[in-house]
């Protein structure tokens, strides 16, 4: 009773005011500071990987860099029949004219007509950063629409990465907004159920709604050591919600077992001591398994993944410490509220001459459907081991035809206007689809021979039916870098944009600029991107796995003193995983769910799911994991028999683990309304994890196991044998604690 959990609960509980305002201080404090000295966002230098992205370095120490480019498409309006070329041309020159006269504009081309004369195209480069073009295009837009209401015989329309991009953003937020309506009201309808009381039921809401708050605050100085890639509020929120609600959700049914246990003889203020010292101390280890669990996602060596494991971390670390400092002031108060109020039904009772009716308190133990399951699973653990582990194997066996794509432009939703002009740009000018970037750096003194070597591949690949044969050769004006740019009619996920990218690497590119001594070589480009990361994603994937293993092993080993427990721990999240692995690989491959999802099956998985799912589930999974074996081994060190322990404690933990799922399920699940499709196989594959992990694993696997294991269970632990070897009360029958002084906790 003397842990850090127990000496934060009992200060709270001493002080509520004083906790509860230095909490909402901290709060603001985090989010104004953070507003304040703004973020950091990633830089299209942050992105690069593999061969792609050192090809894009080499390029831009030449001053060559991609930089963001809008495209206006002018085309018949609707109804009208042909492309009248003369308003065409007048109204391509009236966008040249008023694009020239802005300030985000470097330049402008000058207007290209397609092959079938269907549209005119005028390009308009922007100054700046690529991935900065879509903060600064609003004004490019606005032109655009002004020649669009110049000439309404025509359909004058703008489309490119800044554009795609800002669009893609405003889609987000207004999905996370309308993700937020879902989930709030159903996490409240579900709290509400389970305490039977408002107050109670916002009290998990409200603190998980400030660890996000202040959270946004701590990433956003975060993001000055880590790039924010722009989806660290994405995973706040979603981890938030869901681990913010747990852990109050797990703090509160302790208090509540404890405070109906003690019969009002304990101080509420005593009963917030005594669920500290319990449930207070499985949240920080939880906490800290999602916290170490996430970090291994800085192994990755990507802006994305370190944005997600900061995003993680941070608001992780924040709710643990909101259910440690706030909470017991919220309890401690609420629970004193709750003493004046029975104080003064009592004494209208009695002043009434009436008997107090009181309700009489929960059980402890399990419902009766996990009590029926229990049953089943103790008579013969050996059978349903066996046979949910099968049923489990069954489920993941998908996971072996498991395809990653990076998810890029071509699956953003067409619900976003810059797409659906992207998608018109394409069939009036398919060379656009995509591109090769040659790059080579080498002496000035060899530039010639460099140029001659480029020219030579352009020719020998001026006829290759993979490519549109239109070349550009560029070069640094100190002669160092040089860069030929080869377009490629066909979408990057084509099996003839993929083909042509190997045959250029393989093949070309040593029969031409190879041959050239003291040359560097990289190629890069559009199709070399969506080629380069899922390689990179697949390298790193093993790495992760193995890191997330060993930190489940030790901080299980660390929370329970045993090593058996450790391996079974790591066995139990791998099983998780690969079932929830094998069941997105069943819904998102194929077509079938098509229309049940909202989504178009690319016949792939986004190449940074596997790694999220592993990362984040394996720290989540630790939450059911600690609670459930906490309550277990807290059982056994009172010298109950392993197998009543192992039974009263999952029975006894049954009910707010189901509710902590139905909180996370239905946080996850929200995501799956989202456009982007990889968002929605991480929204979509969270819940199903969730639900395998709290049904299947904690319910069937886990007892079963180690009511097969038995002593084995707590090895090498000495503590554990001694206790087991005392005196243990009758079957079923919880141990009394000592008698201690009044209001306080021994």
């Amino acid at each position: 009773m003397r842990n850090l959990p127990v000496r934060m609960a009992r200060w709270s509980a001493g002080h509520p005011w004083r906790a509860m305002v230095g909490w909402f201080v901290f709060v603001v404090l985090c989010l104004g500071t953070g507003i304040a000295v703004g973020g950091n966002p990633a830089t299209a230098a942050d992105y690069r990987i593999g061969e792609a992205g050192r090809a894009e370095a080499m390029a831009e120490d030449g001053g060559l860099q991609q930089r963001p480019v809008e495209r206006v498409l002018i085309t018949a309006a609707p109804g009208t029949g042909r492309l009248d070329r003369a308003a065409a041309d007048t109204a391509a020159r009236e966008v040249a004219e008023r694009m020239r006269e802005l300030p985000e504009v470097r330049a402008v081309a000058a207007p290209v007509r397609s092959a079938d004369g269907s549209a005119v195209r005028v390009d308009v480069t922007m100054f700046g950063d690529e991935r900065e073009g879509k903060e600064h295009v609003d004004p490019l837009l606005a032109q655009t629409a002004a020649v669009q209401k110049a000439h309404p015989g025509l359909r004058v329309e703008e489309t490119g990465s800044p554009s795609i991009g800002k669009g893609t953003d405003q889609q987000r937020g207004d999905d996370l907004a309308r993700t937020e309506i879902i989930a709030l009201p159903v996490t409240l309808i579900t709290l509400l159920l389970v305490f039977s009381s408002v107050a109670m039921a916002l009290v998990p809401v409200l603190l998980a709604l400030t660890s996000i708050a202040a959270s946004i605050g701590l990433s956003t100085l975060a993001s000055h050591a880590f790039p924010d890639a722009g989806i660290g509020t994405n995973v706040i929120l979603l981890i938030g919600l869901a681990v913010g609600v747990d852990y109050t959700l797990f703090y509160l049914k302790r208090e509540r077992e404890e405070r109906a246990r003690a019969g009002g003889g304990l101080s509420p203020a005593a009963v917030v001591e005594l669920a500290a010292a319990t449930s207070g101390r499985a949240v920080v280890f939880s906490g800290l398994a999602v916290a170490v669990s996430s970090a291994t996602l800085f192994l990755v060596d990507d802006v994305i993944f370190s944005s997600i494991a900061v995003g993680a971390i941070v608001v992780t670390l924040v709710a643990v410490l909101s259910s440690l400092t706030v909470l017991p002031a919220l309890l401690a108060v609420l629970g004193a509220r709750a003493e004046r109020r029975a104080e003064r039904g009592a004494a209208r009772a009695a002043a009434g001459g009436k008997p107090l009716r009181q309700r009489a308190p929960r059980r402890g133990g399990p419902g009766r459907a996990t009590a029926a399951v229990l049953r089943g699973v103790s008579r013969r653990p050996a059978v349903a081991l066996a046979a949910s582990v099968l049923a489990m194997l069954a489920v993941a066996a998908p996971a072996l035809g498991l395809n990653l794509t990076d998810m890029g432009r071509e699956t953003h939703s067409r619900a976003i206007g810059a797409m659906r002009v992207y998608d018109r740009q394409n069939a009036a000018f398919p060379e656009l689809k995509a591109m090769h970037q040659i790059v080579v750096r080498a002496d000035a003194e060899r530039s010639a021979e460099v140029t001659e070597a480029l020219r030579e591949l352009a020719r020998d690949v001026k006829d290759d039916p993979r490519l549109s044969g239109d070349a550009a050769l560029s070069t640094s004006r100190d002669k160092r870098i040089s860069m030929l740019q080869l377009q490629v009619p066909h979408h990057v996920s084509t099996d003839a944009a993929q083909e042509s990218l190997r045959s250029i690497r393989a093949e070309h590119v040593p029969a031409t600029i190879g041959k050239v001594a003291g040359v560097e070589t990289a190629v890069t480009g559009d199709v070399a991107r969506y080629a380069d990361y899922p390689e990179h994603q697949k390298d790193k994937l093993p790495l992760v796995v193995a890191a997330l293993l060993v930190v489940t092993f030790a901080m299980t080993v660390w929370a329970f003193r045993s090593v058996v427990l450790g391996l079974v721990g790591v066995a139990l999240n791998l099983l998780s995983a690969g079932a929830s692995l094998g069941v997105l690989v069943l819904t998102f491959q194929p077509s079938w769910a098509e229309g049940l999802l909202d989504f178009d099956s690319t016949g792939s998985i986004g190449s940074r799911v596997p790694l999220f799912l592993f990362v984040i589930l394996f720290g989540l999974s630790m939450d059911y994991q600690v609670f459930v074996v906490s309550r277990i081994r807290e059982a056994a060190l009172t010298g109950v028999p392993t197998r009543q322990a192992v039974l009263d404690g999952i029975g006894r933990s049954a009910g707010v683990v189901t509710s902590a799922a139905v909180v996370m399920v239905t946080v996850f699940a929200s995501f799956v309304g989202l456009h982007l499709i990889e968002m929605k196989q991480i929204g979509y594959v969270l819940a199903v994890a969730v639900l395998l992990d709290a049904f299947v694993i904690r319910m069937l696997v886990l007892p079963a196991l180690m009511l097969l294991l038995g002593q084995a269970n707590w090895w090498p632990s000495r503590g554990m044998r001694r206790a087991q070897h005392q005196v243990t009360p009758a079957a079923g029958a919880r141990p009394e604690p000592e008698p201690t002084a009044p209001g306080t906790v021994g």
